[in-house]
């Protein structure tokens, strides 16, 4: 299997694992100078690549927010975690959100988000007026304790 990153400007960063054993590869902002996000606005940063998983079968791409980003910056994506689909060849943007109370710059080539590649199971979808029962049943939030 592999990850195959085409590069769309030349300043965009390749994904990269920060250890051998990271389950996320960073992304990283291409920028051509900083860029200020205001306090509790969002904007799409662009990475500057598109992506594709050859040899996966059914697999998706999904966005997290990097850790020390998050926590230092109070940085993170909008939509808490991106889905890229397999079959999407655009750019990979990270809608970010500021939710601190002051504006956060982002530095060109800085590392904003991690794309973590896990498989997808793909069922047919088939009505039904019945489903199995279960312990829980139909108990919503907190139910379970």
């Amino acid at each position: 299997m592999k990850l195959l990153v085409k590069k769309l400007r030349g300043n965009a960063v390749i994904p990269a694992r920060a250890t051998k054993e990271s389950a996320g590869y960073d992304l990283s902002a291409c920028l051509d100078s900083p860029l200020v996000i205001p306090a509790g606005e969002t904007v799409k940063v662009p990475t500057g690549i598109s992506c594709a998983v050859e040899d996966c079968g059914n697999c998706v791409l999904l966005i997290y927010a990097r850790s020390s980003t998050a926590a230092n910056k109070c940085l993170a994506p909008a939509n808490c975690v991106g889905v890229v689909d397999s079959d999407y060849r655009g750019e990979i943007l990270v809608p970010l959100y500021n939710r601190s109370r002051e504006d956060k710059t982002v530095e060109p080539g800085e590392r904003i988000a991690q794309l973590v590649i896990t498989p997808v199971l793909l069922p047919e979808v088939e009505e039904t007026d019945l489903l199995s029962s279960t312990e829980r049943g139909a108990g919503g939030f907190g139910s379970s304790g």
